[in-house]
């Protein structure tokens, strides 16, 4: 590898343009793919098989209606006063002529929808009256009946005493025939008498117990209604409505545009009114590349100026690493036609592609410069640089790549996505650093080098090819300098001339207790990470999506945010006049729940075989009531024995994510660290060299999880940060810290670890070596780390809490890792061991191929000749 870069970057040298003009055509291909096939980006995550996609794919069968995304429009009165009548018209007249927008279901006018609501508790109110008005009259004539009944038992019984006084008294038999005859009729009409009072018991009786079932589905009705008392579309004081707009298409199938119609129509000014858009509509495309991001690379520029002294050999980097981002991210949104992109997809490949690029061109050129300065040709020094940093460079690069395509394995496809993105971007910066790099350094020559630069290269190169008159220059120096040329005699010089020499062992076992110390405290936070997905109240404080999630939790409370889609699978064959006791059944099941603040049955499908409620939780879609809500309903058991409850809605799809990507990480750390070791111990040719890196980036990775946790979970630094409303860690930023950050770490790791054996196989005693590599690498090391800090703090101004948080997140690692990891910790350690970091069982040595990553083979085949 080393010798096929070294003519790579001799040919580059010698046919710049070539090489130039072939990248150009390139990045013309690629933003040809760009115009053809760029379909747009999606704003919204998933996880394959979770109990919410389940739930939801029962909804696209059963009720297709309420299987779409969702969203929310709140109109609020600049003044806090109650909505006028125009301004509810104006409103009104939006939602009728906003069922034609593309991809849109239904709009819910809040006025009517809230009229119907108020009617139907009226309704309750008024069907109790009118109930207890019924149930009085029917009390009131039974209470007549019996009064009549009474009359009729008191005429019975005098008509029964006149028979038996008529029979008993000695009449004639004709007076007394006659006399019972008059009796018989009185008889008669007193039995048709109780004939109808018999009847009209019947209608009384009748009556009551109609009203009794009145009354009883009244109460039933009654209590399904309260259970929706704090479901509300306009607010108490009136000054504020909710219009919801359902979309007929999945959330992770629906357009931007879709949602950008939505926005552009309800921003239609109302006079006296405010409008904003819940996140679920107006969270879109962040910008890729804002006024953080160029300040991170000039800040960039600033390190490359100060490190290679030359504004020429400074933009080198800079201009590759735009290039190599240019290629990468168009390549990779070239496919999002083919393929369903995440927002955050492109934002990976940016942040990864400027910052490695910069770095990797870095390592080249300061190689090169220093080459040039000991009066190396310059052909030759761009192929020897390229065939021993490039070499590095390539190493370092696939460790990246290799982490960041391991991402694949979670499972999870947005996220596998992300890591193959980034991966393209680095394998990019890569190409680009050990080819165009070498061709632009061609094309320059030696004007990378500053005028008094140059002079010192042109004296070193003189004293290569005139040996003589350098050494009696360097007699008639030790002449004048003779404590100069005893020091330089005595002990190994470093590039900086002074002598070095190892740091004491009571110095490097403080440095390890301190900086081991150090990243504990700060990794204590990371004990109470709790992951989720950013909500409203995680956005800009004049966003859109902010504004909407206030105002909502103002007006209606916390919960209004967080509503949960619950469904129940009916029994088979339920009739029509069960459901509602059925719904009653479950809405009371739901309602007991703690953290409930309201149930509300929504719909029922043709077949009545699934019914869908939704439940509004008393906090927020982040706080950990909900999420144990979630939980709470999932393990509840089937509802009178049959019915099967699943849970779905925005909380709860955010809460599966986070769980399925919590699961993963342990799986994701294992296999890329375990990987990592087995090529580190290959190029070191050591085992405790791995483990040393290894542990450090352990110790860095959770210190980085607690910074970010105490900043965004916390709350500390928020106001430095633009941190306003503290919540969970982003779901996966975790998976992909491990990932890039383990990258990195190897980088330096090689950087600083190669020169220490380097010095070590050349025969330097082993804490000597320690200290002549990291003499020898240091400065490269932490301008490489600077500019990587600058680079991502440049993503933390980003509006969008998921760049912020990424920005910080890899910017704290790499702070973390660069300087108290691999430039204190791991040289001490490296101290304390001694010789015995460099043992390898003799048997391993045999097996293991022979890496050699710095190049002195190289060196030896191709020594540089001066010119």
């Amino acid at each position: 590898m080393a010798e096929l870069l070294h003519r790579l970057g001799t040919f580059a040298a010698r046919r710049a343009w070539t090489v130039i003009v072939a990248w150009t055509v390139i990045l013309g291909v690629v933003v040809g793919g760009f115009l053809l096939g760029f379909k747009g980006l999606s704003s919204s995550f998933d996880i394959p098989g979770t109990a919410s996609g389940d739930v939801i794919a029962k909804l696209q069968d059963e009720l297709p209606d309420f299987s779409g995304a969702s969203g929310s429009v709140v109109f609020r009165t600049t003044d806090g006063s109650a909505l006028t009548d125009e301004q509810k018209s104006e409103i009104s007249a939006l939602v009728s002529s906003a069922g034609d927008l593309p991809d849109v279901a239904r709009v819910t006018d809040p006025f009517s929808t809230q009229q119907q609501l108020d009617d139907q508790r009226q309704q309750v109110v008024d069907g109790r009256q009118q109930l207890a008005d019924a149930r009085a009259q029917a009390e009131s004539g039974q209470q007549q009946l019996e009064a009549g009944k009474a009359q009729l038992d008191a005429g019975q019984q005098q008509l029964d005493a006149g028979r038996a006084q008529i029979e008993a008294a000695p009449l004639p038999a004709a007076q007394k025939q006659a006399q019972l005859s008059a009796l018989d009729e009185q008889q008669a009409q007193l039995d048709q008498q109780r004939a109808t009072l018999e009847q009209q018991q019947t209608q009384v009786t009748d009556g009551l117990t109609q009203i009794a079932a009145q009354e009883a589905q009244l109460a039933d009705g009654s209590e399904l209604l309260s259970f929706a008392d704090a479901i509300r579309l306009v607010s108490d004081d009136g000054s504020t409505a909710i219009v919801n707009v359902s979309f007929d298409k999945p959330r992770l199938q629906l357009p931007e545009t879709s949602k950008e119609a939505v926005v552009d129509h309800f921003s239609e000014p109302v006079a006296g009114a405010d409008v904003a858009f819940n996140t679920e509509i107006s969270q879109g495309i962040p910008e890729i590349f804002g006024v953080g991001e160029v300040i991170g690379v000039a800040v960039a520029g600033v390190v490359l100026l100060v490190v290679l002294g030359s504004l020429l050999a400074a933009s080198f980097p800079i201009v590759t690493a735009i290039v190599g981002v240019a290629i990468g991210a168009m390549a990779t949104l070239s496919f999002s036609g083919v393929v369903q992109m995440a927002s955050v997809t492109p934002f990976l490949g940016v942040m990864l592609g400027l910052a490695v690029g910069i770095d990797y061109a870095l390592f080249i050129l300061y190689r090169h410069r220093r080459q040039l300065l000991q009066g190396a040709d310059v052909v030759e020094s761009i192929g020897l640089a390229n065939g021993t940093a490039g070499n590095a460079v390539v190493f370092a690069g696939s460790t990246v790549i290799v982490a960041l395509l391991a991402l694949n394995i979670t499972g999870i496809p947005f996220l596998g996505l992300m890591g193959t993105a980034g991966g393209v971007s680095v394998l990019v910066a890569v190409l680009i650093a050990v080819s165009l790099t070498p061709a632009l350094l061609g094309l320059a020559g030696t004007r990378i080098l500053s005028r008094k630069a140059r002079a010192k290269a042109a004296a070193a190169a003189d004293a290569v090819e005139h040996p003589r008159r350098a050494a009696r220059a360097a007699s008639v120096d030790a002449d004048e300098h003779p404590r100069r040329a005893a020091r330089t005699e005595t002990a190994p010089v470093a590039t900086s001339g002074r002598p070095v020499r190892p740091m004491s062992t009571l110095r490097a076992v403080v440095t390890m207790a301190v900086a081991i110390a150090a990243l504990l405290v700060i990794a204590i936070p990371a004990l109470s990470m709790r992951l989720g997905l950013p909500d409203g109240g995680s956005e800009a404080e004049d966003s859109s999506g902010y504004k909407a999630f206030t105002w909502s939790e103002q007006a209606f409370g916390a919960g209004s945010n967080a509503p949960l889609l619950v469904t129940a699978a009916l029994p088979e064959g339920t009739a029509e006049a069960d459901v509602q006791g059925l719904q009653l059944q479950i809405a009371r099941e739901l309602f007991d729940q703690d953290d409930v603040a309201a149930v509300a049955p929504v719909a029922v499908s043709d077949d009545r075989t699934l019914a869908a409620f939704q439940v509004i939780p008393k906090e927020g879609p982040n706080a950990v009531s909900t999420e144990q809500l979630v939980r709470d309903l999932r393990s509840l058991p089937p509802v009178n024995g049959d019915i099967e409850l699943g849970v779905a809605g925005a909380a709860a799809i955010n809460i599966d994510i986070s769980e399925g990507l919590a699961d993963v990480l342990p799986i994701y750390l294992i296999v890329v660290v375990g990987l990592s070791f087995l090529i580190m111990v290959a190029v070191f040719r050591s085992l405790l060299v791995p483990l040393i890196a290894t542990g450090g980036f352990v110790l860095s990775l959770f210190a980085t999880f607690g910074a970010v946790t105490a900043v965004f979970q916390w709350g500390w630094l928020g106001d430095l940060f633009g941190v306003h409303n503290p919540g969970p860690i982003l779901s996966f930023l975790p998976v992909i810290l491990v990932g890039i950050l383990f990258g990195l770490a190897m980088d330096y790791q090689l950087f600083l670890t190669t020169g220490m054996r380097e010095a070590w196989a050349h025969g330097a005693k082993p804490r000597l070596a320690v200290a002549l590599g990291f003499r020898a690498g240091r400065t490269v090391v932490a301008a490489a780390a600077i500019i990587m800090i600058a680079v991502f703090s440049g993503f933390i101004t980003s509006e969008a809490v998921i760049i912020k948080s990424f920005g910080l997140g890899l910017a704290l690692g790499v702070l973390l890792d660069a300087f108290l990891v691999r430039m204190l910790l791991v040289p001490a350690i490296m101290h304390v061991v001694g010789g015995a970091a460099w043992w390898l069982p003799r048997w391993l040595d045999r097996l293991i191929p022979n890496v050699d990553v710095e190049g002195s083979a190289l060196e030896r085949r191709h020594p540089a000749h001066h010119g």
